[in-house]
């Protein structure tokens, strides 16, 4: 008789949404606690002050990197607290996993909504110089970003092929 790889199979397929369950529960988890430490101090006062002058001003600019610099201790506390922040990992976003990434990605579209300027695929640029994005895993968040309808197909790239210009 020759050999029926179904039960075989079967059994991968089971093992596999096993364990993509486990990412995803990782995931949903995630999804619930995301940045509920702004809701407490020493974040909250921080964020009180901050928020509405870093939503007028142009992500990546001066004015906004100096309010981000004035943040101090609360924005410390917050980047040592949630590990979706590059900052969190001595070694950055080498030190990330793939759902700390994906939840880096999420808030990022999100942050750049909450923005006068918001412009997600200007702020992907930004990003991929700030935390020295490689570009293969650039490439993989503007594919997840416009897979999702995040990044239209007519936004520019922010892969590395943009800074050989």
């Amino acid at each position: 008789m020759a050999f029926d790889a179904t039960a075989d199979t079967l059994r991968h397929s089971l093992r596999v949404a096993e364990l993509m369950g486990e990412l995803i529960k990782e995931l949903l988890d995630r999804s619930i606690r995301h940045d509920l430490s702004k809701t407490r101090d020493p974040e909250r006062v921080v964020y009180d002050e901050y928020v509405p002058r870093l939503r007028a001003a142009e992500y990546g600019g001066a004015e906004y990197q100096a309010l981000v610099d004035a943040m101090g201790e609360g924005l410390r506390h917050h980047y040592a607290n949630n590990r979706h922040h590059p900052e969190y990992f001595a070694d950055g976003i080498s030190g990330m996993t793939l759902v700390d990434v994906v939840e880096m990605l999420a808030d990022w579209k999100a942050a750049s909504e909450r923005s006068e300027h918001g412009d997600f695929a200007a702020s992907m640029v930004v990003n991929r110089e700030r935390f020295g994005v490689a570009p293969q895993l650039m490439d993989v968040l503007e594919n997840t970003a416009r897979a999702f309808g995040w990044l239209d197909s007519a936004s520019s790239s922010a892969s590395a092929s943009d800074s050989d210009s």
